[in-house]
């Protein structure tokens, strides 16, 4: 198999005012987001409120964005929970899996396993089922961290390719970069660090502002890659304060607040999360003005 090079999108699930979700807004985004050379696309991620659709809800998005994706980028799809029998039994419901490039699974959250629970949690998946496994480490969100010690046993099992690593330390990602095998990806789950992991030998980010500006995420993460470093830190540093802005009042809140800035869908969040608040799109519209002033789109 291919291994995933890039920049993936993690997509969020636009809402009409009613709470219903908007199709039309998920397919402008899709289009957005392709039209703007990004890599490949993750659905059903913590970024599209997965927690609060419904079953039904999250075939009809799977679906939307399958048809939306009219350049048939590689498609991730994101199952994970805190009861691994259940984890197993929806991966085997998916219908049509040879669709997807992979799942993306989130390390159990709430349980607070042990790092061996971790490993058995994913040796387990990977037993039962037949697609290949994404790990998703993200601890400000699990309560646990994925030590790289146990993601280096997981990462010579063969349908385990590769780590979303969004633990914030980049340290941790060197540790695995260092020792891993050829063959499995090391990917920043975090927008702060995507630069220092790239240039450290990791593949790739799965982003939460790429689908704000794909075409700027996309061309710093082709120079990293290349090592024009220089090139690469121009377009950071254009937009690391929009990184920290999406984020200053949760994450989707400021992405939805961001994409209605930008005319891509509106800003609607299902509780407990809240629409972002006057200010902070005041401080974004105030931002992206200086942003295109710099000649970033």
């Amino acid at each position: 198999m291919k291994k995933l090079y890039g920049t993936g999108v993690a997509l969020v699930t636009p809402f009409k005012k009613d709470g219903k979700i908007d199709f039309n807004g998920i397919e402008k985004l899709v289009k957005y987001v392709e039209d703007n050379e990004v890599d490949y696309l993750v659905a059903l991620g913590t970024t599209a409120e997965t927690a609060t659709l419904k079953k039904e809800e999250k075939q009809d998005v799977i679906q939307c964005i399958q048809s939306a994706n009219y350049k048939k980028l590689p498609l991730i799809l994101g199952i994970g929970g805190n009861n691994t029998k259940n984890v197993i039994k929806e991966i085997n419901k998916i219908k049509n899996s040879s669709d997807f490039y992979a799942i993306l699974s989130v390390s159990p959250y709430y349980n607070r396993p042990s790092q061996e629970g971790i490993y058995q949690h994913f040796v387990s998946i990977i037993n039962y089922t037949e697609i290949n496994i994404i790990i998703y480490n993200v601890p400000k969100r699990t309560g646990s961290n994925i030590l790289p010690e146990t993601v280096l046993r997981l990462a010579n099992k063969k349908k385990i390719i590769g780590i979303k690593e969004a633990s914030g330390n980049i340290l941790q990602s060197y540790k695995i970069i260092e020792k891993k095998p050829k063959n499995f990806s090391v990917i920043s789950g975090d927008d702060f660090i995507t630069l220092p992991v790239l240039l450290g030998g990791g593949e790739g980010v799965i982003s939460v502002i790429a689908q704000g500006f794909p075409s700027s995420i996309s061309k710093m993460v082709s120079f990293a890659k290349n090592n024009k470093v220089e090139e690469a830190f121009s377009i950071f540093y254009k937009i690391i304060k929009m990184i920290d802005l999406i984020y200053e009042e949760g994450n989707p809140t400021g992405i939805k607040t961001f994409l209605s800035i930008i005319g891509i869908c509106n800003s609607y969040v299902r509780l407990p999360l809240l629409i972002g608040t006057p200010a902070l799109k005041k401080k974004m519209l105030h931002l992206l003005k200086k942003i295109r002033n710099h000649s970033i789109n």
